[in-house]
């Protein structure tokens, strides 16, 4: 595991095409920003841990609309 100190608008690249962007920090809290190809699939840990996945391999996961 990379542990690393970022400030506000510091960025982190990984590989060639994703960057993780600190956008905002306060006491207890980091918003970041991810830039990524629309084939990357990004999703947040704890919705990650939600998804099961049943005795066929099916998986149900939790979609979320904007």
């Amino acid at each position: 595991m990379l542990i690393l100190t970022r400030k506000r608008n510091d960025a982190i690249i990984i590989g060639d095409n994703i960057v993780v962007r600190v956008m905002h920090t306060s006491k207890g809290s980091v918003k970041i920003g991810i830039d990524a190809p629309d084939s990357v699939r990004i999703i947040r840990g704890e919705l990650h841990e939600m998804t099961m996945t049943h005795e066929d391999g099916v998986a149900d996961t939790l979609l979320l609309q904007h």
